[in-house]
């Protein structure tokens, strides 16, 4: 199994796939070998990479794991545990959303930040009674990120990425545990796969793999875990190194 992030990974810097790494996962795809996309997008990640183009798919850093339209992983968010730190967030003044099923419930303009996404709805999180997939809040200094740990319960985990987007899960959503359940499914041991990533949510991807592969565009903490080295998104790294290694 070949397990690839979509942002800074699979995806170049202008958010799409190349011919090229197109026809080497066609390629692996039909030597048997499933391939997974793993990313912290909701439903935003249809557009950039189809589903066509995958065997399974993890969406919302673990939360959903996906093969067709069967979910084969699922760990949401009640919204018990999501209101208290949503509505810290908002009275401090960050811009706060909570995800489920592709729809935002946000205090702030989402299709402002992405144009991308057009399914939102403002709402008033003290009365918020809606389970998410996925909680994020835009930071700008540590400070912040400190701040919205003060709120997190023992059910719930933070991860910042280096563009600033904080971003809250269940603890036992991962895209590790995500890709363990799809790996399972399948009858395929970790050792049997391969992870590409470039960002501190995909360290416990890269370190269940069999062969963690970090991209040279990746932040330091991902090579230090990876195993293999390959080459930047805008280079084809992931399809460069299928072919050196795999195929």
């Amino acid at each position: 199994m070949i397990a690839c992030d979509l942002d800074g990974t699979l995806l170049r810097s202008d958010n799409s796939i190349s011919d090229f790494t197109k026809d080497i996962l066609s390629r692996c795809r039909r030597k048997g070998i499933k391939v997974v996309y793993a990313t912290g997008r909701g439903g935003s990640s249809e557009i950039r990479a189809p589903s066509f183009m995958f065997d399974g798919r993890i969406n919302m850093n673990g939360a959903i794991g996906k093969i067709g339209d069967e979910i084969i992983y699922s760990k949401t968010i009640p919204w018990q545990s999501a209101r208290p730190l949503l509505t810290a967030c908002d009275k401090y003044g960050l811009k706060t959303a909570s995800e489920l099923c592709g729809i935002h419930y946000s205090n702030f303009n989402v299709a402002q930040e992405w144009s991308i996404i057009t399914s939102y709805k403002i709402v008033d999180f003290s009365k918020h009674e809606i389970d998410a997939e996925k909680l994020y809040m835009l930071v700008k200094k540590p400070e912040d990120a400190a701040f919205i740990e003060k709120y997190l319960n023992n059910d719930l985990y933070l991860t910042v990425s280096r563009d600033g987007m904080a971003q809250v899960m269940h603890k036992d959503a991962s895209k590790s545990k995500a890709l363990d359940a799809l790996a399972k499914f399948w009858n395929i041991g970790s050792s049997e796969t391969a992870a590409f990533g470039d960002d501190l949510n995909d360290i416990d991807m890269i370190r269940y793999a069999g062969a963690g592969v970090a991209m040279e565009n990746a932040v330091s903490e991902v090579k230090a875990a990876a195993d293999f080295e390959c080459k930047n998104n805008n280079e084809d790294g992931i399809a460069k190194w299928l072919c050196e290694n795999i195929l």
